[in-house]
């Protein structure tokens, strides 16, 4: 196996559900951007109390957690290598799609922006035959069943602490995806980690999930042999 598949699973990216769209914080920013309640990103920094009423609140509203994820990993010499492939699956059950050329915007409100449209339309841009992303209602197993796998090599701080070496070298031998929680408190769901072959942690303690990204293709770009 030459390519690494990366997958952030149940990422905190979504747009505002329909049953808070009527809660002030939610029409308030949507008044000043300009756009429909059920056409914004849910973002606890804004929504904090609108989104008490939201099943699994702790694991929501973090579209920031993908956003420095992508840009660690699409800027990675892993992906410049063309050795990448990174897929997200989010909270709401959408499956986003990325072109390893996608260049991810730096500016946070501008990758904003670029999510609403994509989840809104499905593709970005919206009116090309090649989009950079594509976002496809799917659930966690069904992206399994889409790739053809039975397994994955689930990170998490219960798992068993390995060398992000080994990790690597599991998901290289067996051709296992590498997946990576994209939420900011909480645990994957049932259904996600009845896929686990392996459950492994790199560090005592919880991590952003951009450092992991970061520490894991790092050390996949070695045993690939693309950094020293």
């Amino acid at each position: 196996m030459s390519i690494i598949r990366l997958i952030l699973a149940e990422a905190a990216l979504e747009l505002v559900p329909r049953d808070i769209v009527d809660h002030p914080s939610i029409l308030k920013t949507a008044r000043r951007r300009r756009k429909k309640p059920t056409e914004i990103l849910l973002d606890v920094s804004l929504h904090y109390h609108a989104m008490k009423k939201l099943r699994n609140k702790h694991k929501r509203g973090r579209p920031d957690i993908v956003h420095v994820a992508l840009l660690e990993a699409l800027s990675s010499p892993l992906n410049i290598e063309g050795k990448l492939e990174i897929i997200v699956h989010t909270i709401s059950d959408y499956v986003i799609y990325i072109d390893p050329s996608t260049r991810i915007p730096r500016n946070y409100n501008r990758f904003v922006g670029l999510m609403e449209q994509l989840l809104i339309h499905g593709k970005v841009p919206p009116d090309s035959d090649k989009p950079l992303m594509t976002a496809v209602a799917m659930s966690f197993e069904g992206l399994m069943s889409e790739l053809g796998i039975k397994n994955i090599i689930l990170l998490s701080e219960e798992g068993e602490i390995v060398k992000t070496e080994d990790i690597c070298e599991y998901a290289i031998s067996e051709e296992l995806p590498i997946v990576i929680g994209g939420f900011p408190h909480g645990d994957f769901s049932d259904e996600v980690k009845s896929f686990a072959k392996y459950v492994f942690s790199i560090y005592h303690k919880p991590l952003d999930t951009w450092v992991v990204v970061s520490r894991v293709l790092a050390a996949c770009e070695r045993k690939l042999n693309i950094l020293p």
